[in-house]
């Protein structure tokens, strides 16, 4: 699992080969992901938007950005955890992705990047 902290939100990160979905003879691995972002801070944030980067071993890269998570915008209150699962594909085995998200404080309006700390995919048997 990978975590990190920025702004006062820790933002975690396990990842899961999706093996019944692939279709490695296309060269199509899907990847599902778990995010729970925790808030630390004295005021409630409102996640607006993310940012990713996913780089593929083969070379080829993508940035995907747009409003909020999985169709919604949580507002996530002082010591509480938002979490959602996605997944992205990747045209081989091995790859990364890593981003941020806009983050609004809830109390004054203003907006800020919570960095979403770089994680790997990878197909398990490739690893032995």
């Amino acid at each position: 699992m990978s975590s990190t902290i920025s702004q006062g939100i820790n933002i975690a990160v396990e990842t899961f080969y999706q093996s019944e979905y692939s279709n490695p003879a296309n060269n199509e691995y899907l990847f599902a992901y778990k995010i729970i972002i925790t808030n630390n801070n004295s005021f409630a944030v409102k996640l607006l938007r993310r940012h990713w980067f996913i780089l593929d071993s083969n070379g080829s890269s993508k940035e995907v950005e747009g409003e909020g998570v999985v169709g919604n915008q949580p507002l996530i209150f002082p010591t509480e955890s938002y979490q959602y699962i996605s997944s992205c594909i990747l045209k081989s085995e091995i790859g990364k992705m890593h981003g941020n998200y806009l983050m609004e404080n809830a109390q004054n309006k203003t907006t800020f990047k919570a960095i979403i700390p770089e994680f790997m995919l990878e197909v398990p048997s490739k690893l032995n």
